[in-house]
């Protein structure tokens, strides 16, 4: 069951942070997931197969309604995989009656559990050579990216395989990553020691020091909170914040939040990060389109106050404060940094560290911010390109009545600096015209202006263009366009935001904003895990 909430109270500045859990837990969710690989009609549907249990997931309302109170989840989604017919099994239920499921397949291979990378790494140690090398600690396994090898079969079937990298902890070890079949107990190991889009680099490895397999938290584990920020008796921020192993979208969306209401008026529907890929130059790597569930230890001081969320005394530390990839917290740090309310969670793909974090003000402001580092890997020493994607589904008071004006200075025709934007488009970042943008309310004039910041870049102007496919999009509200459906595994790498410009009016409508930033890391000159190797827009309410 859920704990009852917990507040911290910063008595010089009056801000009191009150976190209530919601919805269900890791353990009942596991506890469904045994009832489910027992269901008669799963295995009655698998028939003489083996179909292995991935994770559980709690599931949101299909077509909320978005003016309606929010809803805890109802339902489930438990996914497995069967080697032998290489299939996908999804069984649906509803988290008060896991008996009665909902069963289809999928030919789209799912992305490995904890249990199965484990597994994977147990068969790499019955391998004679690498078994030895392992077992006299001259390699250290951990999970690289992709993390699956997909084969095409005769029969036009996708082989699926989980992949096991090796780093080099002997004298004359070497770097490897190598494929592993689990219904076979097999292992494939590449030429050149890796798969073709993760190719050795000479200089051997870059990065900060490996994290030694510390735990990590697998897809859809539990884990939502209400976080209300009040000051002085009045309450400023109310909102859902979901751990990065519970958010939503294809391959998840990091630290994600829901119903954001300031001052008692909603600001955002839901604000997360879809969307993360990676180019390298030379494509001496990849590319890559990266995962956000995989969570990874931060340092964080504090009274843990729901599944994956710790209420901190001082701020919680990333690889991007400390250099280092381990830490002594799985989850969510919530803290008090001056006037702002800083969430923040660390996430694991392959050699990447990723950090989601969001700031809000006491005035109101929201920072979103996304951090970039590297652990030891070879592909890491060479140049790359890391492009993050926010979705913003702004409902300014209301969910309708909302358009998106541009700001230019120079104007870019006549002597108006603002004009409305009243059809679907892609806009570039223009600093030199000072160029920001406002979604507000046509009724009330309320709104918030999205200031971007000069790290973010220009994707016309990144040195891997066009892969970076541009900066700002601005959408009518589909509740189907989460994200673009491409699976980290990949192709398609890039973000395909363009499919959804397509002349449709938003003028007066229920708006999406997605803002792209662009971030180059050279490890050998700039280092792999700094404080300011973060982007992120502003996001400054107007008229509250």
């Amino acid at each position: 069951m859920a704990k009852p909430s917990a507040s911290k109270d910063s008595s010089a500045r009056g801000i009191m942070i009150t976190v209530k859990p919601y919805g269900p837990t890791s353990e009942e969710l596991a506890a469904i997931g045994e009832r489910v690989v027992l269901n008669p009609a799963l295995l009655d549907y698998i028939g003489h197969s083996k179909a292995r249990l991935l994770y559980v997931e709690a599931l949101e309302e299909d077509a909320p309604v978005k003016s309606g109170r929010p809803k805890p989840p109802r339902a489930f989604r438990a996914t497995l995989y069967d080697d032998k017919r290489h299939r996908t099994v999804f069984a649906d239920g509803l988290l008060s009656a896991p008996r009665k499921l909902s069963l289809t397949e999928s030919a789209l291979p799912p992305p490995p559990s904890d249990a199965e990378f484990a597994a994977a790494v147990k068969i790499v140690h019955r391998d004679a050579a690498l078994g030895a090398a392992l077992a006299a600690g001259h390699l250290e396994p951990y999970q690289p990216i992709p993390a699956l090898s997909l084969t095409e079969l005769p029969d036009g079937s996708i082989e699926r395989r989980i992949t096991v990298g090796l780093l080099p902890r002997g004298q004359n070890a070497e770097h490897e990553i190598v494929a592993v079949d689990l219904a076979a107990r097999a292992l494939t190991r590449f030429e050149g020691r890796a798969p073709g889009n993760a190719h050795p680099h000479p200089s051997g490895l870059c990065g900060v020091p490996h994290d030694a397999n510390q735990t990590t938290a697998d897809k859809g584990t539990a884990g939502q909170v209400w976080v209300t920020v009040s000051q002085g008796g009045q309450t400023l921020w109310r909102f859902l914040a979901v751990r990065p192993a519970a958010s939503s979208g294809t391959n998840g969306s990091g630290v994600e939040l829901r119903f954001v209401d300031y001052k008692g008026k909603r600001v955002l529907y839901r604000a997360h990060v879809p969307i993360l890929n990676v180019k390298y130059d030379q494509n001496a790597c990849g590319p890559y389109r990266d995962w956000q569930y995989q969570e990874g230890m931060i340092q964080a001081q504090g009274s843990n106050v729901a599944p994956g969320f710790r209420l901190c005394t001082a701020p919680a530390l990333t690889i991007l404060d400390t250099g280092s990839d381990t830490g002594n917290f799985l989850g969510v740090g919530i803290y008090l940094r001056g006037n702002e309310v800083v969430l923040v969670s660390e996430m694991e793909a392959g050699w990447y560290r990723y950090v989601s974090e969001w700031r809000l003000g006491t005035n109101g402001t929201i920072r979103p911010r996304f951090g970039f580092a590297a652990v030891e890997s070879q592909c890491v020493c060479n140049v790359h390109h890391h492009h993050v994607y926010w979705r913003l589904d702004f409902d300014i008071r209301t969910a309708s009545n909302n358009r998106v004006r541009e700001f230019n200075d120079p104007p870019l025709a006549g002597s108006s600096k603002w004009h409305s934007k009243v059809f679907e488009i892609r806009r570039p970042r223009d600093f030199a015209r000072k160029r920001k943008w406002r979604v507000e309310n046509t009724v009330s004039g309320e709104g918030y202006e999205i200031v971007p910041n000069a790290n973010d870049g220009v994707a016309s102007a990144a040195p891997d263009a066009p892969f970076g496919r541009g900066d700002v999009w601005i959408l009518r509200y589909r509740g189907s366009e989460i994200d673009d459906g491409s699976i980290a595994i990949g192709p398609p790498y890039e973000a395909n935001l363009d499919q959804w410009v397509n002349g449709e009016a938003i003028s007066n409508h229920d708006v999406v904003v997605w803002y792209g930033a662009h971030f180059t890391h050279d490890v050998n000159d700039a280092g792999p895990a700094q404080p300011d190797h973060i982007v992120g827009p502003d996001l400054k309410p107007v008229n509250w």
